[in-house]
Parts: structure tokens; C-alpha cells; sequence
């Protein structure tokens, strides 16, 4: 065999793989309708993964999802589980319904909108009269000048283009045709942004006492990519947490007053966070999401004061509460029970056989067991949920870039084209929106034009 026909050979064989994904793989990546199945698909699964809690324990998905009686009918903790629906935005097909539909986004960019875009920039000039016949607005007028539609489209801001006395292209709008590119930029961008969020971000949930200093220990939920060793260069110390009652009782807001230490311990940030108003530090957000009680300080007649833990008590969904057994003697063969079931410094006190002793208030005390029990405060404790995102940004970014690119396709792109040979001007148009609209504006440059009501005037369709 020949070098010539080696090379031959050898450049048809790299050239099977380009026939095909002109001939075959291209067609389907940009048909409208795999578009529009992949939208609908992301957008069920997103609402799917935004109805089922992400992130729980296989005991919490057993308890609100049995098999009997399955929700809808099929629903469990099984499938739920085996499809990955308790962790829906970091499955591999929802990354892969994202990564094919990016696709063929980029792909209708490249065979479709910047071909569109790049004939729209170009302009041909019409010579011949019967040219005109093929526009669907055209009128051909026995009177007006050539150099005043020039001054007429210069005004209503057309960019005009003129080859010799008698020929002219204009067109406006062309912002027009650059908007649906940046929306598929925008919607790239975007989907990006939740994969790489999907694959580098965790999800984390701490329960910190008033006044405790804690790292960020306890994820529930992470990218395979995510790298929280970050988190052991800092820490957190809740420097108080407190809570806001109505009038009435109810709960009207709780706070944490929060700090940032660095591994000297020193502040390098602070903020009191709220619901919606949260800590963000790094790249990692604090959301104040709950609350609770911790410990109850107490005091035994003169001696020092006592912290002691407070555990939530089962009340079968009949509200929150939260109790712990003080012993009221050195060998801890008599103590009492103490009951809370907020922050407003309201106690109750239960002897061994549960019968209620007393009702107090913290700063009060009462006798109990031959001892004088003091209630000296009730330490709340502060819900966060820790959430890293780096994906973020971009999605911002890429929501931007989607209204700018809404916007901008609103833009009507508007060509006109004119003849004048010998005593006839020759008028002809055509727009991609707004057909009526840029009907009345041709017929308002006729009139301009004109300066005699007789008109010789023709509308093909």
C-alpha cells in the first residue's frame, strides 16, 4: 500500500466519527422535543426532591413512608432509597438528565442560534424590483427621495447600509437575535452551578448550648467531591441564644448571637442570625432553624452552682418539653424531676412518685427534701442548619445571565431594504415579532415620504 493511500485511508476512518455526530447525534441533540422532555423530567424530579425531606436517616424515611399503605400507591422507604429519592440532586441520573440537557442547549447554540445570529449580521442588497415581490411588506412609490428614507430610517434608529446612490439595507434590533443565545448561556451556567454544588457541597446540623464553642462536625449530607477540612481552621461559639415571645405565649422570633474564632481563638467575625437572616463565613451558611433547652442551672443552698443536662421528653405530639432528675442527697437516693417547656423562666418541680411540689420562676428557689433548691437559669440551646454550596455564585450568575437574555429577546429585529431606479422608489421589509407593529411603522415612512396623498401601494402576504 502506497503512503498516499495509508493517508487516505486513515483520514476517512477519523472521519466516520464526525458523519456521525453531524448525521446522527447532532439532529437529535438539538430537537426541540428532547429540550422539552429533559425540562419537564428535571423539573419533576426537583420537585420531588423538594416535596421527600433529603438527607434524613433510613429510620425517618421507614417511619413516614411504609410500605403499608404506600403513598400513592407505590411510594416507600424501599424505593425511596434504591432510587435515591432521599437524595435526589446527587443521583447519577439526575446529574446526567442535567449534563444531557446542557448539551443540547450548547449543541442548538453552535447549529442554530449563532448561525442565526451570524445571517442576521449580514446584509444583501436588493437590485432588481422583483426582489421586492418576495418581502412580506413591500410598496413601490412614484414619489419621495432617497436621501430623505435615509434621514427618516437614521431616526427611528436604524443602522443603515448604502452602496452607491440608490441601494440601501437597513436594520435595527439585532439585540434581538444575541438574546436567546445568552439565555442558553444563562441556563448553562446554571446547570453547572448545581452540579458542581451537587458534587462539592454538604449539608451539616448541630445543636449548640447558649455560650458553648463548636466545629462543624455533624454532616448529614455530602457531595463526593466535598472537602469540609476547612472547617477544623475555624470554629463557632454561640455567645447567646434567646428567644422573643408574643404577648399571648407563642413564639415570635429566636436569635443567636454568634461568633467565628480562628485557631488562636480570636473573633474574625460576628452576627446575631435569625430565621432568614443567617451567618455566612467562607463559603459555609449557619441558619437558624430550631431551638431547645439544654441544661438548668441550679444551686443547693449556699453551695456552688450546678449545670445539668435538660433531655426533650416523648409527649406523643402534644408540644415540647423538656425534664431532668436533680438529686437532692450526696448518694443520690432522693431527687426531684424539673419540667420546662420554654425560655420564659417558668419550672415545675416533681417529687419521686410524680406529684407536683412546686412552680417557679428562675431566680427562685423552694424546699424540697430538707434542701433549699434555687433555679438559678434555664439554657436554651440553638438549632443550625450548616449548609456549603460552592455552586452557588454561578447559579446567581446564570439567573442573571437569563433575565438579561429574556429581556433582550424582546427586541424586535426589523430589516428594510430600498431601490430607487429611475423615477420609482422601491420600499420592502420584513421583521422576525411584532408583524403589526412594524406594518404600521413602514406605513408611517411611506407617509413621510410622500408629500402627495397618491400612492402606489402593494401588500404581498
Amino acid at each position: 500500500m502506497t503512503v498516499e493511500n495509508s493517508a487516505s485511508t486513515a483520514s476517512s476512518l477519523w472521519s466516520v466519527p464526525g458523519r456521525f455526530l453531524r448525521r446522527e447525534l447532532l439532529p437529535v441533540l438539538t430537537n426541540l422535543r428532547l429540550a422539552i422532555a429533559l425540562l419537564l423530567l428535571i423539573a419533576l424530579f426537583s420537585v420531588s426532591g423538594t416535596v421527600i425531606e433529603q438527607g434524613q436517616s433510613p429510620a425517618f424515611y421507614q417511619a413516614n413512608y411504609p410500605e403499608h399503605p404506600a403513598l400513592f400507591g407505590f411510594l416507600t422507604w424501599k424505593v425511596i432509597q434504591v432510587v435515591g429519592l432521599d437524595h435526589v440532586y446527587r443521583t447519577w441520573w439526575f446529574l446526567a438528565l442535567l449534563i444531557l440537557f446542557g448539551t443540547s442547549l450548547t449543541a442548538c447554540t453552535f447549529t442554530r442560534q449563532l448561525p442565526a445570529l451570524k445571517a442576521a449580521r449580514r446584509w444583501k442588497y436588493y437590485e432588481e424590483p422583483r426582489q421586492f415581490k418576495k418581502l412580506a411588506l413591500s410598496a413601490e412609490l412614484d414619489t419621495g427621495s432617497f436621501n430623505s428614507l435615509n434621514e427618516i430610517l437614521q431616526n427611528r434608529r436604524y443602522k443603515i447600509f448604502q452602496e452607491k446612490d440608490n441601494i440601501l439595507y437597513a436594520r435595527k434590533g439585532i439585540t434581538g437575535r444575541i438574546g436567546p443565545i445568552i439565555v442558553h448561556v444563562g441556563i448553562v451556567t446554571i446547570l453547572l452551578g448545581g452540579i458542581l454544588g451537587a458534587m462539592t457541597g454538604f449539608v451539616a446540623q448541630e445543636m449548640v448550648a447558649s455560650g458553648e464553642t463548636f466545629q462543624v462536625k455533624n454532616i448529614i449530607d455530602a457531595g463526593p467531591w466535598a472537602n469540609p477540612q476547612d472547617l477544623q481552621n475555624w470554629a463557632v461559639r454561640v455567645n447567646r441564644f434567646w428567644i422573643d415571645y408574643t404577648p399571648s405565649g407563642g413564639i415570635d422570633q429566636f436569635y443567636s448571637d454568634m461568633s467565628v474564632l480562628n485557631n488562636q481563638g480570636k473573633e474574625v467575625d460576628h452576627k446575631k442570625i435569625f430565621v432568614n437572616q443567617p451567618l455566612r463565613y467562607h463559603g459555609v451558611t449557619f441558619y437558624q432553624t430550631d431551638w431547645g433547652i439544654a441544661a438548668v442551672r441550679i444551686q443547693f443552698n449556699n453551695s456552688p452552682i450546678f449545670q445539668l443536662p435538660m433531655a426533650s421528653l416523648n409527649t406523643n405530639g402534644r408540644g415540647r418539653i423538656w425534664g431532668s432528675w436533680i438529686p437532692t442527697k450526696p448518694d443520690l437516693s432522693e431527687g426531684v424531676s424539673v419540667i420546662a417547656k420554654d425560655l420564659q423562666g417558668m419550672v415545675l418541680i416533681y417529687d419521686s412518685t410524680g406529684k407536683l411540689i412546686d412552680t417557679v420562676r428562675t431566680g427562685m428557689s423552694a424546699k424540697v427534701n430538707g434542701v433549699n433548691l434555687k433555679i438559678v437559669d434555664v439554657v436554651g440551646s440553638t438549632g443550625l442548619q450548616i449548609k456549603s454550596d460552592p455552586g452557588i455564585p454561578m447559579v446567581y450568575t446564570g439567573f442573571a445571565l437569563l433575565m438579561l437574555g429574556a429581556i433582550m429577546s424582546y427586541f424586535t429585529h426589523s430589516q428594510i431594504w430600498a431601490l430607487q431606479k429611475g423615477d420609482r422608489l422601491y420600499i420592502g421589509g420584513k421583521t422576525n415579532r411584532a408583524q403589526v407593529a412594524f406594518e404600521q411603522e413602514v406605513l408611517q415612512i411611506l407617509d413621510n415620504l410622500s408629500s402627495q396623498p397618491s400612492i402606489s401601494q402593494r401588500t404581498s402576504a
